[in-house]
């Protein structure tokens, strides 16, 4: 079996605090968002069709979470080319942050599983997020030197820096709900949930 991965964080433990840089060289520290709500978002690879799908949807709510006091930032286990080569051409209105030797997936204990990516290939959802990935003009492209195992999740953090939803996917392209965090923030929800 080759599974790895560090200890999982639960609902209500401190969010740990890290730095980093943007795909454009600036850094970013969680530790500055004190005081707000932050989703924080792991994703397998910059290339990744699915990974590519939900930053467009987060783009999409980003107007809306931003007056609800919400601040998004989004790490990807890629150097900062391959973010700016795939990812970047969104021009997400949000921190991207390269995280190529995967010390924030380690930090937050995120894991990588052949055998879990391998099954959930041929799982239907997997496969409609998929389809829904390349209608939205993000084909299925492979990453040269990536990751292809790495599962993502989903942190919402509160202001005062606790994980109010800790989100480890066992399935490539299931997120944390936007109704979760919706309903966190005491939003109406939109719709979409993955």
């Amino acid at each position: 079996m080759n599974t790895s991965r560090s200890a999982r964080l639960a609902r209500g433990a401190r969010a740990p605090v890290f730095t980093g840089t943007d795909l454009f060289g600036n850094s970013v520290r969680l530790a500055d968002y004190r005081g707000r709500w932050v989703l924080l978002s792991f994703f397998r690879n910059a290339a990744c069709a699915i990974c590519n799908l939900r930053v467009h949807e987060m783009i999409q709510r980003f107007p809306r979470y931003e007056r609800a006091g919400l601040k998004i930032l989004c790490v990807f286990e890629s150097p900062d080319e391959n973010l700016r080569r795939y990812v970047g051409r969104q021009e997400a209105p949000f921190p991207i942050i390269g995280d190529p030797l995967a010390r924030l997936y380690d930090l937050y204990g995120l894991e990588t599983s052949e055998e879990k990516v391998k099954e959930m290939l041929s799982v239907p959802l997997v496969q409609e997020r998929a389809q829904a990935a390349a209608a939205a003009g993000f084909p299925l492209t492979p990453e040269q030197g990536s990751n292809f195992y790495r599962l993502h999740g989903d942190f919402l953090i509160d202001p005062e820096g606790i994980l109010r939803e800790a989100f480890y996917a066992e399935l490539v392209g299931v997120h944390l709900g936007f109704d979760v965090i919706d309903s966190t923030l005491g939003l109406e929800p939109l719709g979409l949930s993955r």
